[in-house]
């Protein structure tokens, strides 16, 4: 599937209770858990609190009165369109605390895994194709070789794993997140799935941006609910970047014994996305390790987790993963490893006259005129003493440092000679012997 051809399948919505493939009693106990809970009394609050079509929520209200939990209030509300009210019996209320003291889980009705994985296929992250000029466009910002974009383009549209490695300072952060902006399309995340009776959250706020949902006619409410399964909340690519605080009980099932509820791992809320994995080796836990961890997935397209009973399952594993390192791979991984990672692209720093494109272009940023006697002095007299090796943070954190001792001094903004050696001196520590 084509980026540019727009969009992914939409789930489409149960139409019925047969439909949904989960355990009827998980189904009930959830609508009186959320009536009891959000305190809804009208089909189409409760269809929206349970995130199902109206007619399926209707089924499940006309099932949970012939068990005698719910009954018709009698009271019609003008506020929701002359709609009959329900409430929970003594009977439903005693099941709804039940059924809270064995899960805290309400709200949604969760995506059996089986379903979801046909969703998962629909917007794989392998589907797209990125053409030059997509990657060029959220590269904008950055001055980059035009041959690394060549090895990047297929390396993303492969949705493969990437080794990004190179000494600090050049941008692998940056070039990442410039990855994660290319994707540009929209895709469907559970707010919850199920499991052998079992509930995991996946939808995440802090890492999943809700896309801005088409606003209608309040009046077509059906209409709108029908559109496509709202258990699945629209979002932009998850992205998830992660450091040197990674650790590979991160990569588990996380289990709430309060709420007896499982909330998913990372790399499960980053499917059909991108999992960034930054500083590799600043971790506690070996990089061979974590890579390791990563073998079965990144070659069969699949995960497993374990639930706290011991039980082993697979998930979908549809996710680039980026690696970034500023160690040698060599260094930190076996041939192994280094072959099941599909793309290892070294981020060299820039030559001198991207350098200096880089320079100007963060000084026109930051209105710092440019001064050529300065930037001689620059680059005659400052970087041979570090044998010319340029880097991409280097411009940035140069004509901040000038910025600080401008404002300092109460000085317009200038660059001489004088401020490039006060800045220098800031970017490096020397070596000194400490006499004790």
């Amino acid at each position: 599937m084509n980026m540019q051809t727009g969009a992914v399948m939409a789930p489409p919505a149960p139409r019925s209770l047969a439909e949904m493939q989960l355990p009827i009693v998980m189904m009930r106990d959830i609508l009186l858990k959320t009536i009891f809970r959000k305190n809804v009394d009208v089909a189409t609050e409760i269809a929206r609190a349970v995130c199902l079509p109206i007619p399926v929520t209707q089924e499940l209200i006309d099932m949970a009165r012939d068990q005698r939990l719910l009954e018709a209030t009698g009271t019609l509300h003008a506020n929701s369109g002359n709609e009959m009210g329900f409430q929970l019996t003594d009977a439903g209320k005693a099941r709804a605390l039940d059924a809270l003291a064995q899960s805290e889980y309400y709200g949604a009705m969760p995506v059996p895994l089986d379903v979801y994985r046909e969703q998962v296929k629909r917007q794989s992250i392998r589907n797209i194709q990125i053409t030059r000029d997509q990657l060029t466009g959220a590269m904008g910002h950055l001055i980059l070789p035009d041959n690394l974009l060549g090895q990047l383009g297929p390396a993303v549209s492969s949705g493969r794993s990437i080794l990004m490695y190179g000494p600090p300072g050049n941008g692998k952060s940056s070039i990442s997140n410039g990855i994660r902006d290319a994707l540009g399309d929209k895709i469907y995340v559970p707010r919850a799935i199920e499991y052998s009776g079992q509930v995991i959250t996946v939808y995440d706020p802090i890492v999943h941006s809700a896309a801005e949902e088409q606003v209608d006619d309040p009046n077509s409410l059906r209409r709108t609910s029908g559109r496509y399964d709202t258990r699945y909340v629209r979002c932009e690519r998850p992205t998830v970047i992660t450091g040197g605080e990674l650790s590979l009980s991160m990569l588990d099932l996380v289990y709430n014994p309060v709420a007896r509820t499982y909330q998913a791992p990372l790399q499960l809320k980053s499917t059909g996305g991108v999992f960034i994995v930054d500083d590799l080796g600043r971790q506690a836990e070996p990089p061979q390790s974590l890579v390791n961890r990563w073998i079965v997935p990144l070659e069969e397209s699949k995960d497993i987790l374990a639930l706290q009973s011991g039980e082993k399952f697979e998930v979908p594993f549809d996710t680039l993963v980026i690696f970034s390192t500023n160690f040698h791979p060599n260094e930190i991984f076996d041939k192994a490893a280094l072959r099941r990672i599909f793309f290892k692209i070294k981020i060299d720093g820039p030559c001198q006259e991207d350098f200096l494109k880089i320079f100007a272009l963060v000084a026109r940023k930051k209105k710092m005129p440019l001064n050529e006697k300065a930037l001689v002095h620059l680059l005659q007299k400052r970087y041979p003493e570090i044998d010319n090796v340029y880097a991409n943070y280097q411009p940035v954190f140069l004509i901040d440092q000038m910025i600080a001792i401008c404002e300092f001094e109460g000085i317009p903004y200038q660059m001489t000679p004088e401020l490039i050696d006060r800045a220098w001196a800031n970017m490096f520590v020397k070596d000194e012997v400490i006499v004790k």
